[in-house]
């Protein structure tokens, strides 16, 4: 480790930038010119020693193909000395770490220089740099890395250093510890100002020429307005105009035709051939279409950034998992929604629960499996008194812990969307775009080009004009803004009903699903309204002390309701808890123990077959009793079944005895096929012998023993009630009041892949009908500026209305 940091401690006391000449050779590394000093080895340029080290570091690490993805992608390493000395200071590290534990620390940072895919490449590969390094993934849109390490190994500091090393230092903020660094970024603003004033002046000045004045006042003034007009396209074309020249140019280094190639070609033809006529005194050139251009273009853009930033927040924002927690006040239990919980709250997690916030454990002992964070399943154990983090789950008995920080309204919906432990799916409609923008602009090249030449031949006026006009009408952005409009938008419109989607992803998934599978416990059933009875032994005070004891801990549907009505005791500390999913709870509760769950597991015989479900009890191995619930199913059932079997092939599995059968049969259609006595490996097998048939399938469960069976369906849809069972396998949440949507939820899916095609429709017809008025002379390049925009606010507009309009009317 340390020959690893004294080694590159030369990155930082002789990196120095070359004068920018185009007459001397470029460093290989990031793109500079390279002075009279330069370095040379393996017949590569560097600026400066701190470039060359670079690449000696990627190459000693057989990284070279870092340089493959695209040509230069580095930069020059800052001489940082003592900067970062702070970051060895513990109480910093802990506000800037998002998780810590012994042997794994978790941190985001932002880091500006990130750009290609080759920053990418190398971000995520910096364990083949430094080993200690576990996980890196990069955030490209937010310009994040989330980095996994070993503090006993490596500490952040060093980490900081590596990265500025090979050119990406970090941003970090003091300012405000607890809030992610905002780029905001005023320049599209400041171009759009520039663009507009420019062609506001260049209309006026362009009016002598408009109303063909041809008095002595014109002749005499007309080269000053000429001037002044080249003047004013100079910082349009050279500042508002840079981006798009820029991306055109990044894209043909690449080898990449990307849409800003024909909008940088249109502009300069249009900048040349006015240049050319005005100072050759051929005419007044086209300096108030190409401000025009340039000024619509941008507000275009800037409208669709200003849409799409709003849409993701209002995503974010409702993006509130219906999960409950329970809350100790006053010695009183209480169940509150997460985001009501706030800093000093008391909380009580039970046994396969997510901790919702961060916290101090009160309880003597936790074991905290925190793999919805790390994508490790290794359990931790916590002492009381030490830190918990957001996101673990709680295995075993219920532990009590102060939160210290309130809910963060997104930081769960983030770790349940992060896919780094996933693989990474491309979806039909993100391939349909990705390769019609690919051939799009080499074909509007070809179009504008042919059409040029067409015009130079019966009429050369109008060539450079149906040439430019061809260049930006078509676009293909309207194609690339329908998915994600329309998905972006039903997400929000499904939060608002309570339906929580992990992602865009999931809507294309429900629309493709033949299959739908549904537990019963706690899912077909709600343990609310459930009537139980006692038979059996007399449960006296201390055999109610016992029984709520364990099942305080217990995170199954019919455990809480049974404890729910043992108001009349106190639980005490239990030991040796142990939940056997699909089987029941044992525990040791003063020095008792107690056994909880089916019949086979408690008494050890066969399972009775009878209609109602039943809890077995029994102390010291010898049996008590057992409460008899009289389930009682959802509202909507039947309607919900009879709907679905129209389209769906429809399945229970039930991890009850047959009891239910008869009466299920009743009330469900014939199709409805029904399986009991099904443990939670047998559904993730049933589930997987289905999709062998290539069946796409829906798993609906309450979480707790549907874990697999999520996993390995393709979408797995979690139904909660009062409860914090959360597995992040599951694709959507489904508060119990919306279980009756569900219907509703896969008609939407399905209406929502049909306005995607509708757009693609609108957005085909848009092109064709404007290259017709281009390419026939028709339209002029400020029409085609105005109009190019217009097709992307048309679809963002249509797709918004028309999943508004199908939401209202599936969901009122």
């Amino acid at each position: 480790m340390s020959f690893f940091i004294i080694k590159n401690k030369s990155i930082f006391a002789l990196g120095k930038r070359a004068n920018n000449k185009m007459s001397k050779p470029l460093c290989f590394h990031c793109g500079n010119s390279c002075n009279s000093s330069s370095i040379s080895i393996q017949d590569k340029n560097f600026c400066c020693n701190g470039c060359k080290t670079v690449y000696e570091l990627l190459s000693e690490n057989n990284m070279t193909c870092y340089y493959d993805f695209q040509s230069n992608p580095g930069a020059i390493p800052k001489e940082i000395a003592e900067k970062y000395d702070y970051l060895d200071k513990e109480e910093i590290q802990n506000k800037l770490l998002e998780f810590q534990e012994e042997e794994l620390h978790i941190i985001t940072l932002y880091i500006p220089h990130i750009h290609c895919s080759s920053c990418i490449w190398v971000l995520e590969n910096l364990n083949k740099l430094q080993s200690d390094i576990i996980n890196s993934q990069v955030n490209f849109p937010k310009k994040e890395i989330r980095l996994s390490y070993n503090p006993k190994k490596i500490s952040l500091k060093e980490i900081v250093l590596l990265l500025n090393s090979i050119g990406y230092e970090p941003y970090i903020s003091l300012d405000n510890l607890n809030a992610k660094p905002k780029n905001v970024n005023r320049s599209m603003i400041y171009k759009l100002g520039v663009a507009g004033f420019a062609f506001g002046n260049i209309m006026f000045l362009s009016f002598p020429e408009y109303f063909e004045i041809s008095e002595f006042w014109l002749e005499k003034y007309k080269y000053v307005f000429r001037y002044l007009m080249f003047f004013f396209s100079l910082p349009v074309v050279f500042y508002s105009a840079n981006d798009f020249f820029i991306s055109a140019y990044k894209g043909l280094k690449n080898k990449i035709l990307n849409i800003d190639v024909p909008i940088a070609l249109g502009i300069s033809v249009l900048f040349v051939r006015s240049t050319i006529e005005i100072f050759l005194d051929i005419g007044t050139g086209f300096l108030d279409s190409l401000s025009g251009l340039v000024f619509f273009l941008l507000l275009g853009k800037f409208f669709q950034q200003k849409t799409y930033s709003f849409l993701s927040f209002e995503r974010d924002y409702k993006s509130y998992f219906p999960i409950a927690i329970t809350r100790i006040k006053k010695e009183k239990e209480e169940i509150i929604e997460i985001y009501d919980i706030k800093l000093g709250d008391r909380l009580l997690i039970r046994n396969e629960e997510l901790i919702p916030v961060d916290g101090i454990l009160i309880s003597e002992v936790a074991t905290v499996d925190y793999s919805f964070v790390t994508g490790e399943s290794k359990p931790v154990v916590k002492h009381s008194g030490e830190k918990l983090f957001a996101g673990g789950k709680q295995i075993n008995d219920a532990i009590e812990i102060e939160a210290v920080s309130s809910i963060s309204q997104s930081y769960l919906t983030q770790l349940w969307s992060n896919d780094v432990f996933s693989e990474k799916e491309s979806t039909t409609y993100q391939t349909i775009t990705d390769t019609i923008s690919k051939h799009f602009t080499t074909i509007v090249l070809l179009i504008a080009t042919f059409s040029a030449v067409f015009w130079l031949f019966y009429k050369p006026s109008l060539a450079l004009n149906v040439f430019t006009a061809v260049l930006i009408i078509a676009c293909p952005c309207a194609i690339a803004l329908a998915a994600p409009f329309t998905l972006g938008n039903m997400l929000r419109i499904f939060g608002y009903q309570k339906i929580y989607l992990k992602n865009t992803r999931t809507i294309e998934k429900l629309a493709d699903i033949d299959t739908a599978i549904f537990d019963k416990t706690g899912t077909l059933t709600t343990n609310k309204e459930s009537d139980f009875i006692y038979n059996g032994k007399l449960l006296d005070h201390s055999s109610k002390v016992k029984l709520k004891s364990i099942l305080r801990a217990s995170n199954h549907p019919l455990s809480r309701r049974i404890y729910n009505e043992l108001d009349d005791v106190e639980a005490e500390i239990v030991t040796n808890f142990n939940e056997y999913l699909g089987k029941g709870v044992e525990a040791t509760v003063n020095k008792t123990k107690v056994k909880i769950g089916s019949e086979s597991f408690v008494s050890h015989k066969e399972e009775t077959i009878g209609f109602d479900t039943s809890v077995h009890i029994s102390f010291d191995d010898v049996y008590q009793g057992k409460f008899t619930l009289k389930n009682k199913y959802r509202k909507g059932v039947e309607k919900l079944f009879s709907w679905l079997n129209k389209e769906y092939k429809t399945i229970i599995l039930s991890g009850d005895n047959e009891g239910e059968k008869t009466y299920l049969k009743n009330i469900l259609p014939s199709q409805t096929k029904l399986y009991f006595n099904q443990k939670p490996q047998d559904k993730l097998d049933f589930v997987a012998k289905l999709q062998e048939r290539k069946q796409k399938v829906l798993m609906v469960g309450d979480g707790l023993n549907d874990s697999g069976a999520f996993a390995q369906s393709d979408v797995g849809l979690a139904v909660s009630e009062d409860i914090n069972v959360f597995s992040p396998a599951c694709d959507i949440i489904i508060d119990a009041s919306s279980f009756s949507k569900i219907p509703n939820l896969l008609k939407l899916s399905k209406q929502s892949m049909s306005v995607i095609k509708y757009a693609f429709v609108l957005s085909f017809f848009y092109n064709i009908i404007g290259l017709y008025f281009a390419i026939t002379g028709q339209l002029s390049p400020v029409v085609a500026a105005i109009l190019m925009p217009l097709s992307s606010i048309s679809i963002v507009i249509f797709t918004t209305v028309a999943t508004n309009l199908i939401g209202k009317k599936q969901l009122s």
